[in-house]
């Protein structure tokens, strides 16, 4: 069976009910653009550069740990990236699925691809936070950011399968989505491997990737991946990690991220985890320059200044534990939610 391309839709694919072959998709993107929601217009404008001449498209990188720039994937590769999913998470022609997700970034896209190539029953709404609302339709996969996962708690038992990425989970989030009947995985993956790589399930400690995907470390143990279907290129990544196999892998922090504190190299993401649900507010440790040590670790917490009982920090091993407690009023971050640690830091910094 050969390969499809980007210039099929699969015939089972359904946009809101409505069977839709190549010629119908671009009718509804002109009739978004024009007189769409404003969510719909994105979804118009996304449509017509897929089915272009052009074999690549061009879209923004997240800009967490740096400027946003534009970088070019290829149409077949994200075609790959849409088959390998439908693998992993076994989705079969006419499975109902949401698709809750801007546009505007890979995931949202990426939904869309899925639909078209899989050929998918897709819904589309508004990517807000409570995407679920005065919905009551049964759908077997549907793809989320933690908020939106955090407000739709309560109608879950409508969805059999869901992925979430694009931010942290928290433990309280984690512990809800285990109760739950839904089947849920936390993704990882990034604009430069066309959304995920690798899915781990909620509660398991490796994520494993997917299909035609394997994995190695380099000399700062920072993950390696090696996904020629969806990259020529070998990607270079900046999160430490630990290796369990050539599938899978456990996820410690990013290397940017890394605090040295005196020779002592700390990882903020390590000592977040095990501070996590034992501070109401959103917090983040990072590295403030000191002419002792060269940085120093700091707990930034999100909110008013308030005491902090020296009992939350038991877990921690002597170098783990925060030399000094600020607090910044609004985490600065992306547009998807995620905390851009550096903008944090010289706002906290600004303070001072």
């Amino acid at each position: 069976m050969s390969t499809p391309t980007y210039h099929n839709v699969h015939n089972s694919f359904k946009l809101d009910g409505f069977h839709l072959n190549r010629e119908d998709l671009c009718r509804v993107a002109y009739s978004f653009i024009k007189e769409g929601e404003d969510f719909e217009k994105p979804v118009g404008s996304f449509i017509l550069d897929w089915f272009d001449d052009r074999p690549y498209l061009e879209m923004p990188t997240s800009g967490t740990t740096g400027k946003s720039k534009n970088i070019r994937l290829d149409k077949q590769a994200m075609v790959n990236s849409a088959l390998a999913t439908g693998d992993f998470f076994d989705l079969a022609p006419g499975d109902k699925v949401l698709q809750c997700l801007p546009v505007k970034y890979i995931a949202g896209k990426m939904m869309l691809v899925r639909g078209f190539i899989l050929g998918l029953d897709m819904d589309l709404v508004a990517p807000n936070s409570t995407p679920l609302h005065k919905n009551e339709t049964e759908y077997d996969f549907v793809a989320m950011v933690p908020l939106q996962a955090q407000q739709s708690i309560k109608q879950l038992k409508q969805v059999k399968k869901m992925i979430i990425g694009g931010a942290k989970l928290h433990e309280k989030l984690e512990k809800q989505l285990l109760k739950s009947q839904t089947i849920a995985y936390e993704t990882y993956g990034m604009t430069e491997t066309i959304t995920h790589i690798a899915a781990k399930r909620i509660g398991e400690k490796a994520f494993t990737v997917l299909p035609n995907v394997t994995i190695s470390y380099d000399d700062n143990n920072c993950l390696v991946i090696h996904a020629p279907r969806i990259s020529d290129e070998v990607i270079r990544t900046n999160d430490i990690v630990e290796l369990v196999n050539e599938n899978q892998f456990i996820f410690l922090g990013r290397f940017d991220n890394v605090v040295n504190s005196g020779g002592i190299k700390l990882i903020p993401e390590q000592i977040e985890a095990k501070l996590s649900g034992k501070i109401e507010q959103r917090f983040i440790l990072s590295g403030k320059p000191d002419q002792t040590l060269g940085e120093k670790l700091v707990l930034i917490i999100e909110g008013e200044k308030q005491p902090i009982d020296e009992a939350v920090f038991e877990s921690l091993d002597k170098y783990e534990k925060p030399k000094e407690v600020l607090f910044v009023p609004k985490f600065k971050e992306t547009e998807n939610g995620k905390i851009i640690r550096k903008d944090t830091l010289a706002l906290v910094l600004q303070q001072k």
